[in-house]
């Protein structure tokens, strides 16, 4: 019997864990917020972050992290790039050394450049890791919305296992050992859900936002092919699919926050409003830092950077990405 772990109780570490309940019999939700654990044990509904969603009874909540993943043979790391090292390091001693470790957040550690599951295999070392990624709102998975997503890992057998974790009727899975394109791609798309936000604020029209996705997927895939991804993985679900979703929904947070940039509003104050993080807000900076290390042209990255932190005007970021110097669409 797999018993699973998710450290993390926002609206997607709530939902994977109402996923794996429906298949397994033990899971735990560990949450920092105290009222989020009270409400997932006795209403079954996580009303902070995933409200409208009955939860499966299977899934048990706790506030504290060592007893969330002690004697877990499967445990999913859900918390915000921020904070992900932290928690990861405060629950290692719990972890058993065989345990398969599933790392369900996107983003670039700031400082670091760390992929997500670089932090998990530096924090854990020698569990073997699993990223997962794929075009998906949380609430759409939790409602039994048709999704596919993407398990990867170097290790294919323990990509499999999590394969058979998370599919159900209404969410196929797949599995990849590009951990490199998965990761990128999921952390990456969301500046372009800024970029686009931002257009879309603007109100420039359909054919801004096609131009964004793309030239966006493009810097995409120079900066990942760098790093040793593969270019296919950018056209699969965590790339072009995360993308597409992300750029156009209106769940989207990202997209939510370029928009009220494009309308005037200012970065500190947007946030001030939020509970939810925006992780492309953190993604930006880290990287134009990327960029710059690899030496990577990323001008849609870099013109949404001098928006959210230097304070340049969004028109004026969309005249200056219009009037670059003309080029072949092709890489060379």
């Amino acid at each position: 019997m797999t018993r699973l772990a998710v450290v993390g109780a926002g609206a997607w570490g709530t939902t994977l864990a109402h996923v794996a309940a429906k298949r397994l019999t033990d899971v735990s939700l560990w949450a920092r917020e105290a009222d989020v654990v009270e409400r997932i044990n006795t209403r079954h509904e996580n009303t902070r972050f995933l409200p409208r969603v009955q939860l499966d009874h299977g899934v048990r909540a706790t506030h504290d992290v060592l007893d969330a993943v002690r004697d877990r043979d499967v445990v999913v790391y859900a918390a915000p790039s921020h904070v992900l090292r932290e928690v990861v390091r405060t629950s290692a001693t719990c972890v058993r050394a065989k345990a398969i470790i599933v790392v369900a957040t996107k983003g670039i550690e700031r400082g670091s450049l760390a992929l997500m599951t670089d932090i998990a295999e530096a924090e854990l070392p020698g569990r073997t890791v699993v990223a997962i990624s794929g075009p998906s709102f949380a609430s759409e998975v939790a409602r039994e919305r048709p999704t596919a997503l993407v398990a990867a890992s170097r290790e294919s057998s323990a990509a499999a296992v999590i394969q058979q974790v998370f599919s159900a009727h209404t969410l196929r899975v797949y599995t990849n050992d590009d951990v490199a394109g998965v990761e990128l791609g999921g952390a990456l798309k969301n500046i372009m859900a800024i970029a686009t936000g931002i257009a879309d604020g603007l109100e420039l029209g359909l054919n801004s936002r096609a131009a964004l996705i793309t030239r966006g997927l493009a810097e995409m895939t120079r900066l990942g092919v760098a790093l040793g991804a593969r270019a296919s993985t950018f056209a699969g679900l965590a790339g072009l699919g995360d993308l597409v979703l992300t750029c156009t929904g209106a769940l989207s947070r990202n997209r939510t926050l370029g928009m009220e940039i494009g309308r005037g509003g200012k970065l500190r104050d947007i946030l001030a409003q939020r509970e939810t993080v925006a992780e492309g807000v953190v993604t930006t900076e880290s990287a134009c830092d990327l960029a710059a290390r690899e030496k990577i042209e990323m001008p849609i990255v870099h013109a949404v950077a001098r928006v959210l932190f230097e304070g340049l005007d969004p028109r004026a970021a969309i005249t200056a990405l219009m009037s670059r110097d003309l080029r072949s669409e092709r890489d060379e």
